[in-house]
């Protein structure tokens, strides 16, 4: 997942539990309904931007509407057969209106800024799916491409199980009362480390995993002093796993680093590296995410990747 993608997006950690019962499901769809967008008047040709939205439209089992998809949308695998319209943000309106999409499905962000402009003076209805890191942000995004495809029904059925998955993650995953301290490092520039602070969605899975952030003085992404990491005093570090990217850095190469060598993170080797779209989606599939970060925070020692 590329740098500007993860920079650009507004955190919405904290998020409250929904009430249980009938009288807290009536509450949590009185909500809901309030900022659910009309349904697209033509749904033959949409174009999906944003990897969550894309994952959502097919566990809707809405696929058959979709006629192009972003580069950031590549799960499940069968939908990279659709023609790729560019990065999310870096569409170009031709890129776009060359598959003569009927309308788009994008995540807040989707850009740049111009792009959609031109896009909407085009006359393509587009509906902005609200973005966020905490449970409430995901239900919220079924819900509304729920509600832009027109299958409201489907789409409450959806967070409601997804809700439930993700309950029992978070509950489980904070059960352990040991809160490991993880340093998120989304690069390392010349051996200087740019690593997450508060706001972002690596942030919000390391807080849903039931680990705490080492880097929450600030707010999200910026390169770190040598100083400051070792002062953060990180338990694990925290990194996305590449997809045959020959610029990864090789295990050794983290670990050696002397920002990371002295601290607790360096000194018991312990290293996690997860595919970016599945640990930072916030989607359908970020309850399998919760369970897999935090089993690995609590068995960390040496090199997890």
């Amino acid at each position: 997942m590329p740098i500007t993608e993860l920079m650009s997006g507004r955190a919405l950690l904290g998020g409250a539990v929904l009430i249980a019962g009938l009288m807290g499901g009536a509450v949590s769809m009185a909500m809901a309904d309030e900022a659910l967008p009309k349904p697209f008047a033509d749904t033959s040709k949409v174009v999906s931007i944003g990897g969550a939205v894309t994952e959502i439209v097919y566990r809707l089992g809405e696929e058959d509407r979709l006629v192009a998809r972003d580069q950031t949308s590549i799960y499940p695998a069968e939908v990279k057969e659709l023609p790729d319209v560019g990065y999310m943000r870096a569409l170009s309106p031709e890129g776009v209106l060359s598959v003569g999409p009927s309308a788009i499905l994008a995540s807040e962000g989707s850009g740049p800024a111009e792009t959609m402009g031109v896009l909407k003076k085009a006359g393509i209805p587009l509906i902005s799916v609200p973005e966020g890191f905490d449970r409430e942000a995901i239900l919220r995004k079924v819900r509304v491409t729920g509600a832009a495809l027109g299958v409201n029904d489907k789409a409450e059925a959806l967070a409601r199980e997804l809700e439930a998955d993700l309950e029992e993650a978070e509950s489980l995953a904070h059960q352990s009362g040991e809160e490991k301290r993880v340093l998120f490092i989304l690069s390392v520039q010349a051996g200087r480390i740019m690593a997450a602070g508060r706001d972002n969605a690596a942030d919000g899975i390391i807080r849903m995993a039931g680990g705490a952030n080492a880097m929450d003085g600030f707010i999200g992404y910026k390169l770190v002093s040598e100083e400051a990491v070792i002062a953060a005093k990180p338990d694990v570090v925290l990194m996305m796993k590449s997809r045959g990217d020959s610029s990864e850095h090789a295990p050794d190469d983290i670990m050696d680093n002397p920002a990371i060598a002295s601290t607790p993170a360096g000194e018991n080797r312990a290293l996690i590296r997860m595919d970016g779209s599945y640990l930072l989606g916030f989607g359908p599939r970020t309850a399998d995410a919760i369970r897999e970060l935090s089993k690995k925070l609590h068995g960390a020692g040496p090199v997890v990747d």
